[in-house]
């Protein structure tokens, strides 16, 4: 089901703050007077006269290489039409945002204000040598084939119309795949294809270049089947259009092998798919329905083969899986064009990634298990990390072999380490914990929900189906911050426990909670007052199932959180105590923090059990934990109580578990400084990988590094994520940003996904015990 966005939400999204979504950052040193002398006059005349020398030396001193232009006019806009282009903005902007995040590639977005191909061409080969490479984007049809084809001809860097050559591309990939499961050879099956748009000419043609038959086609466009008989075809069209006496969609569904809907929603019915040819394959790619709803395909055909272009179903055609990495390729062999060879390659790197073992951080984000090769997945998921190192090697050497490429890669296993540096392979662990929290949303009490970022946080998690709210407080007052604050949360759940309604409740959770403490210093009346507190009543709510994780600590002091959920819920069977954990979003990729809120100065044993329940912790993302213990030492610099127990604290943890990744004491800086390690401690563990964890050696420590890389590096933080408890708690940081709030309601909810099937996994096992 499509998730409801909050207007306002998005409007505030991109209002707030700076306005709009990208921003232009140096890259150099540029804090002194003699940086900036350097950057600008005179040292900058230096770069001028070496590229006047060599018109490709723009290439080696300035941004050209990795700069790409997102150019529109406005005239088609996705799912908006001719809306101009200031009002496309929003959307270039975003795709610039794509290019980032997947391939580490600037974008300057510049919208044009022509409709006129001629002065649309002359505008854009003006910009030539501002970039890298062009991607033309939400121009209309038949406008946008003349203008990508003039500019492919008249311009030396590489050009493609996403919207025309992406959809192409991936379900180029999904359909080879398919076909390849049922046996079908490309230039036999009979293709419907509904629309004849930008899009739809695209596939067609790719498809033919993969060995399908233009005579096997039949295709429809909004006045019916493309027939050699219609005066109203273009040149483009003519070359698919058919002599049969074909008229109608449901006569030429009958015996197809394969439906490519590229049209709108709801126009297949369940008797043209049961009239398809045997394992029929059906693509419905209309946004946001399409063609034929996916659960009526499938009900309707038990042997079809389905893709979408929607995310809540299997193989979703998604352009994000081949832009990104097809213009970074073209880029890093500086590619005069995106050809025919190179779009045939991305194809094919495509699908084979697919038939590839998947690695376990996509299995993480969608909630699989094992996902496998098969009719549910014939193309690889927008998530999978390994599609930059995979994509964009493939797109660079046939432009190598095609001979389009200026600068050609000879290292081929260097390139790829560079391409997984880029981003780092873990680095989608945010998106990657989202993705699965929403695969399985979990009911959460909010016990602050009289505030107004607690509020407008649940409201994101209803909306965007990573959890089910429950709202703790006074009744009146929360619905009044509300509206006031326009928040609108669906069915939401209010309970305030000091109300007569909740008398009997009270009553039952005291009764309850009185069995556990009774002589741990409270008495029966006692235990039922205090269910009158929102963290008591919440917590307990978790304990009883009646919710299945508790967020609170916003406006509170920590230990005031915490002992609630102590008292009630408890730590796990076999832990000693709690440890906070914090993880911070590097370039590097993810880093593990840790303890960061609970243990003032532990002893050695205690660094070394809150050493493993972390490592556990970190094992739960997919990721491999690689363990620096930090101090102010080096492996035995310093013989002080403070670096002894680090090092103490190391031998229990290798004792207790050999394989682990972990060394120490080891100063911060030296642990991720492979080369002082190589060159003095070349026997460290630490030596072959990153390092993504680091143990603190106390609580002064811990805290003080997070809050340091969160505020003043800037980074992303989660945390603190709680460790060691029975039942998923987390404690807020004070003065929390809304942003926080729903990344702590995430981990939550993949701690609940997690502790749900422990217990689960547990009650199986002493099923067959019991047999």
């Amino acid at each position: 089901m499509a998730r409801k966005l909050n207007k306002q939400d998005a409007l505030d999204y991109h209002a707030k703050g700076r306005p709009g979504k990208i921003e232009v950052i140096p890259t150099k040193d540029t804090k002194t007077q003699w940086d900036l002398s350097l950057a600008y006059s005179p040292g900058v005349a230096e770069p001028c006269k070496e590229i006047h020398k060599d018109v490709e030396n723009v290439y080696k001193y300035t941004a050209k290489g990795n700069l790409v232009g997102v150019i529109s006019n406005g005239t088609a806009v996705l799912g908006l039409g001719d809306i101009g282009p200031e009002a496309g903005k929003p959307v270039m902007e975003g795709k610039a945002v794509l290019f980032k995040i997947f391939a580490d590639i600037d974008v300057f977005d510049i919208e044009l204000n022509t409709k006129d191909p001629d002065s649309f061409v002359a505008a854009v080969k003006a910009l030539e040598p501002t970039f890298g490479g062009i991607n033309l984007e939400d121009i209309k049809s038949p406008e946008c084939f003349e203008i990508e084809d003039r500019l492919r001809k008249e311009l030396k860097i590489p050009v493609m119309h996403d919207d025309q050559h992406g959809t192409a591309i991936i379900s180029a990939a999904a359909l080879l795949n398919a076909l390849d499961l049922v046996k079908k050879k490309v230039d036999k099956v009979k293709i419907v294809v509904n629309g004849a748009g930008a899009a739809a000419m695209a596939c067609v043609k790719l498809y033919v270049a993969l060995g399908a038959k233009p005579e096997n086609f039949i295709m429809f466009d909004k006045d019916g089947v493309l027939n050699k008989s219609r005066t109203d075809l273009t040149d483009r069209h003519m070359q698919f259009a058919t002599t049969s006496k074909i008229t109608t969609l449901v006569e030429a569904m009958k015996g197809a092998d394969v439906f490519l809907g590229l049209s709108v929603g709801n126009v297949v019915t369940p008797e043209m798919v049961k009239s398809m040819a045997k394992n029929p394959i059906v693509f419905a790619m209309a946004n946001p329905d399409p063609e034929i709803a996916y659960d009526t395909a499938i009900a309707s055909r038990p042997d079809i083969i389905m893709a979408t272009g929607r995310s809540d179903y299997p193989n979703q055609v998604n352009n994000v899986l081949g832009f990104p990495y097809i213009f970074r390729g073209a880029l890093d062999v500086r590619a005069t064009q995106i050809n025919e060879a190179m779009k045939l390659a991305a194809v094919r790197a495509l699908a084979e990634l697919a038939k590839s073992p998947v690695p376990d951080i996509v299995n993480l984000a969608y909630n699989e298990r094992n996902i496998v090769f098969g009719p549910k997945y014939i193309i690889p998921k927008p998530l999978d990390p390994r599609l930059l190192s995979t994509v964009a090697p493939a797109v660079a050497k046939a432009a190598m072999e095609s001979g389009v490429a200026h600068h050609p890669i000879t290292d081929w296993d260097a390139y790829k380490q560079e391409l997984n540096n880029r981003l780092g392979l873990d680095n989608q662990l945010f998106r990657v914990i989202g993705t699965k929290a929403r695969r399985d949303p979990r009911k959460v009490v909010f016990a602050e929900a009289d505030n107004v970022k607690i509020l407008k946080a649940a409201q994101v998690v209803n909306d965007e189906g990573i959890a089910f709210p429950i709202l703790l407080g006074n009744e009146n007052k929360i619905r009044a911050i509300m509206e006031e604050n326009s928040i609108e949360i669906d069915d939401v759940v209010i309970i305030d426990p000091k109300s007569d309604e909740m008398q009997e409740k009270r009553h039952q959770f005291g009764d309850l909670f009185f069995e556990k403490r009774k002589r741990k210093g409270f008495n029966h009346y006692e235990a039922r007052k205090i269910m009158r507190e929102r963290n008591y009543f919440g917590c307990m709510m978790v304990e009883t199932g009646e919710a299945d994780a508790l967020i609170s600590g916003l406006t509170r002091k920590y230990p005031d959180t915490i002992r609630p959920a102590l008292q009630v819920i408890g730590m796990e069977d076999g832990v000693k105590r709690v440890a906070g954990m914090y993880i911070i979003q590097t370039k590097r990729g993810p880093l593990f923090l840790a303890d960061t809120t609970v243990n003032f100065n532990p002893t050695a044993e205690e660094l070394a059990d809150i050493t493993l329940m972390v490592a556990k912790e970190v094992k739960h993302f997919n990721i491999t934990p690689r363990i620096a213990m930090l101090s102010y030492s080096n492996f035995g610099s310093s013989q002080t109580p403070e670096a002894q127990l680090v090092a103490k604290a190391r031998e229990i943890v290798k004792q207790r578990e050999p394989s682990l990744v972990v060394d120490g004491e080891i100063q911060a800086a030296m642990a991720f400084n492979k080369e002082i390690l190589k060159d003095n401690y070349p026997f460290t563990e630490l030596m072959n990988e990153e390092v993504n964890t680091l143990i603190f050696p106390n609580l002064t420590a811990g805290n003080v590094a997070y809050n340091l890389l969160q505020e003043v590096a800037g980074f992303d933080a989660i945390g603190p994520v709680l460790l060691g408890m029975k039942k998923p708690v987390h404690i807020l940081q004070l003065g929390s940003t809304v942003r926080q709030i729903v990344n702590m309601v995430n981990i939550a909810v993949v701690d609940a996904q997690e502790k749900c099937r422990k217990i689960v996994e547990s009650k199986e096992k002493d099923k067959k015990k019991k047999k």
